[in-house]
């Protein structure tokens, strides 16, 4: 009871809403994340559903984020239950994220199971936290490498590049981040 109703996420909208501010068209998003123009068009239209993969290369095309668009393509409950998938400690056989926070909110955070593309830089606009739940990381950030466990975090500023990698078959990385559509606001100098 009180569980957001699950519906199949349609990112589409969201996908095109982002496209048009931008004033870009679907041949220049085409160019820009590798993908077609007839697969974009399916997207867009909801008769086509991307990959994690694929997904990842639209929101770096319309500089954004994949977790910014399945946000915006989500209603935004005021009180939300986000189940766990397979639970069971059942081993994950590919790389997984999931959305822990569904909806436009001001904070996002993500599950990431297995390992990722480790050759990608990241970079968010505003702070986030990443917490490692099970197994361990390394993460690059200001040319220096971290290597965290289980229970360790490390905490981000907006801007800062880096990238991370699982060292440990079946990591659960927790990122939690203050959403990219939220202008943060910087301390002022005192007088």
């Amino acid at each position: 009871m009180g569980d957001h109703k699950e519906q199949p996420l349609r990112v589409g909208a969201a996908v095109r809403r982002r496209r048009r501010a931008l004033e870009l068209t679907l041949a220049v998003v085409a160019e820009r994340s590798g993908l077609s123009v007839p697969f974009l068009s399916q997207i867009e239209n909801e008769r086509a559903r991307p990959s994690q993969s694929s997904l990842e290369k639209v929101a770096d095309a319309l500089r954004t984020t994949a977790v910014e668009l399945l946000a915006a393509a989500d209603p935004a409950c005021s009180v939300d239950v986000v189940r766990a998938e397979g639970a069971g400690g059942e081993p994950v056989p590919d790389p997984q994220v999931r959305s822990l926070v569904r909806g436009h909110h001001q904070m996002h955070a993500s599950e990431f199971t297995g390992d990722h593309d480790a050759g990608r830089e990241l970079q968010f606009r505003n702070d986030q936290l990443m917490y490692v739940a099970d197994g361990a990381v390394e993460i690059e950030a200001e040319g220096r490498a971290y290597r965290l466990g289980r229970g360790d975090t490390l905490y981000l500023t907006g801007g800062v590049r880096h990238r991370w990698r699982a060292t440990v078959p079946e990591t659960r990385l927790l990122v939690v981040a203050v959403a990219d559509h939220i202008e943060a606001v910087r301390d002022k100098p005192r007088r």
